[in-house]
């Protein structure tokens, strides 16, 4: 998918070079700027197929919640068929196409995201084991068509928006983990449509299927795996999650606003790109919600920027940064509605909600069992 999506060289060495002197410049600035230190891993330059192997990883722990749902479902569709039929001949093609169905889901989405990022955790989410700098040039130079900007400031800009964000994620070690369990949380209670499934499983085999033919049918009930409802419990992850999101990338536009000001003139203009991509949405939004169900859009980023500028004009740049020291520290969606509250006096604790408590309950029985 990501092939048949334009021409992905490998990077250069000279690229790679470019990149990693953008990237030791961006650090040079951000040292100034921010209390989280640099990462000890080396920029580098990937190409579209370098992203998804990289990250591919993540991505299966996400989609393991899914996978197991589907497996559920799909034994429950053949009971029933076996028991209707007495022939348990179909089974192993039904298998088949329910695997091609999200395989299809999973290459299509990750294909298409991997065409459009620029960088390794340009979605706002952690997606290497290890915290890394990587920018990919070929859609770095995407990006920068029809910007009447200097392919040099553009990179530069980017530089120091991932060599950000990778250095939080490094520095904050709850940060990342509570991205990946909200995410997981949100997936274990997507429903898979069973009637849906059964219905297009139907419909399109038959015994003389080819395993062409199984790989096609997937292709083309990819997409149709989810029930559209929504749990309370889903709305409760989704509402921390986008807040947590939020919170990230306006840190970083935040941050970067500071750092880049007094040194690129193009500073403003390239953030309002950033934003209206943003504010498009694309595949970052696609791919969530084929991988795992959820339509996630951070809709408060310019909210949460505020109110780290105001942190940072009130308390200084140390108190905007020590506030990811731990979560019951960070702001929540509360203080987003008053920034500048936060801004004077930091966080005031609230009472624990219905999710807390089944985490509390949870972390009880875990440490009794121990």
């Amino acid at each position: 998918m990501a092939a048949s999506l334009g021409t992905d060289a490998t990077p250069t060495a000279a690229q790679v070079t470019q990149i990693r002197d953008a990237v030791g410049l961006a650090d040079l600035w951000l040292d100034q700027t921010i209390a989280f230190p640099r990462i000890s891993a080396p920029a580098t330059a990937w190409s579209r197929a370098d992203w998804v192997e990289q990250t591919f990883s993540t991505w299966q722990t996400l989609a393991r919640p899914i996978v197991t749902s589907l497996a559920a479902s799909m034994r429950d569709l053949m009971s029933r068929e076996a028991a209707a039929s007495g022939d348990n001949l179909m089974q192993p093609m039904v298998r088949a196409a329910a695997s091609g169905m999200f395989a299809a889901q999973v290459g299509q989405s990750l294909g298409r995201l991997a065409a459009e990022v620029v960088s390794v955790t340009d979605i706002g989410l952690p997606l290497t084991a290890r915290p890394q700098v990587a920018l990919l040039p070929t859609n770095i130079a995407d990006f920068s068509e029809g910007l009447d900007l200097s392919p040099g400031d553009v990179l530069i800009f980017l530089a120091l928006r991932e060599a950000a964000r990778q250095r939080l994620f490094a520095s904050v070690g709850w940060l990342g983990p509570q991205l990946h369990a909200l995410v997981e949380h949100y997936a274990r209670e997507i429903t898979i449509d069973q009637a849906a499934l059964e219905e297009a499983i139907e419909g399109q085999l038959s015994s003389a299927m080819t395993p062409q033919d199984i790989q096609e049918a997937g292709l083309t009930l990819a997409g149709k795996l989810f029930e559209p409802s929504v749990s309370d419990e889903q709305r409760q992850v989704l509402a921390r999650l986008e807040t947590l999101l939020a919170l990230v990338e306006g840190w970083v536009d935040e941050v970067v606003s500071v750092t880049i000001t007094q040194w690129v003139p193009a500073a403003a203009a390239l953030t309002e790109v950033v934003r209206r991509r943003r504010a498009a949405g694309g595949p970052a939004e696609q791919a969530l919600k084929a991988l795992v169900g959820l339509e996630l859009r951070p809709r408060r980023t310019r909210d949460a920027a505020n109110l780290w500028a105001a942190t940072r004009v009130a308390r200084g740049a140390q108190a905007r940064d020590d506030a990811w020291d731990h979560p019951d520290l960070a702001p929540t969606a509360a203080d987003l509605d008053d920034p500048l509250g936060y801004a004077e006096g930091g966080h005031e604790s609230t009472e624990p909600d219905d999710l807390d408590a089944q985490l509390a309950k949870l972390l009880d029985e875990e440490s009794g069992q121990g």
